[in-house]
């Protein structure tokens, strides 16, 4: 799945994703999921917050 596209996604369902991707493939490292998929983690964290969604990384997800 790229996440190149994740500022048209629904967050709900971007949540899931990326969650996913950060539990099975980055280690919960956001900084390695963006540097991977080349986008802001800025930009996604933003679009993530939209739904209430906050990245807490004790927990390596969105919550």
């Amino acid at each position: 799945m790229q996440l190149s596209n994740f500022e048209t996604m629904d967050p709900i369902m971007l949540m899931s994703i990326v969650n996913m991707k950060l539990r099975d493939d980055f280690g919960g490292d956001l900084d390695k999921l963006v540097s991977y998929f080349e986008i802001e983690r800025a930009s996604l964290e933003a679009k993530l917050a939209t739904a209430g969604f906050d990245f807490l990384p004790e927990a390596g997800q969105f919550r």
